[in-house]
């Protein structure tokens, strides 16, 4: 997530304050188990906070004061086809618990023999782009016994897109956006029936995105020219 017009028009669109209290999470690459800045409604008010990237959390006794870390189950991503399945630790957050992770793009990852290539998919300015994920809240008591809260997220992933199987063969990032209703619908507080989000579980580009060929996420060199995807008709 970086600061640019693109971002500040979604969160406007939004209706949400762009500086949440503590501070919107700006960076140009994000690892899981960092924090990111995601957006949720609760009591018909859209909210921004920031959450650790890694939806299933454990309690922390090793610290002085109490506090959550990441599970040793791997849960910065959520698959579509496990959203239904009641022991999922989706199952309940894909009916109360989604949000959207506001993004000026994403990276992909792909191995062809024994060889990693890494791509940057940047989205247009004028298509805000907003990827659909999870998110938890965790409670806890510090020593002194005061209540304190933790959120996680996860982002959804779907089968892959035929567009971007030369950059990524396993899955897509649930890609949503303002322009087509999308967005709103999987913000929605009031949908707790997942059917009426079956279509949204469907891989579909809804922006125009320029790819960066790139050495490293860390990085970020490029090494071949970039080109353009379209968005689905």
């Amino acid at each position: 997530m970086t600061d640019n017009p693109a971002l500040r028009d979604l969160c406007e669109q939004l209706e949400i304050d762009f500086w949440p209290h503590e501070g919107m999470r700006f960076s140009r690459f994000i690892r899981a188990t960092e924090r990111l800045t995601i957006v949720f409604e609760q009591n018909n008010q859209r909210i921004a906070r920031n959450a650790l990237w890694w939806l299933l959390l454990e309690p922390d006794h090793s610290e002085l004061s109490a506090r959550f870390r990441p599970s040793k189950y791997t849960s910065f991503n959520t698959r579509y086809d496990k959203l239904n399945v009641p022991r999922s630790a989706g199952y309940h957050a894909y009916r109360q618990q989604r949000c959207v992770i506001p993004a000026a793009g994403f990276g992909e990852t792909q191995k062809t023999g024994g060889q990693m290539h890494y791509h940057d998919l940047i989205a247009d300015l004028s298509e805000p782009l907003a990827m659909g994920g999870l998110y938890r809240e965790w409670h806890g008591h510090d020593r002194h016994g005061n209540v304190f809260t933790e959120t996680s997220c996860s982002v959804v992933t779907l089968p892959p897109h035929p567009k971007l199987t030369a950059i990524h063969q396993k899955s897509t990032p649930l890609m949503l956006s303002v322009n087509d209703g999308s967005l709103g619908r999987w913000l929605d507080s009031g949908t707790t029936e997942p059917a009426q989000l079956d279509d949204l579980l469907v891989p579909k580009i809804r922006h125009s995105f320029t790819v960066y060929p790139i050495n490293k996420p860390s990085l970020y060199q490029t090494i071949s020219e970039p080109y353009n995807i379209a968005p689905d008709v």
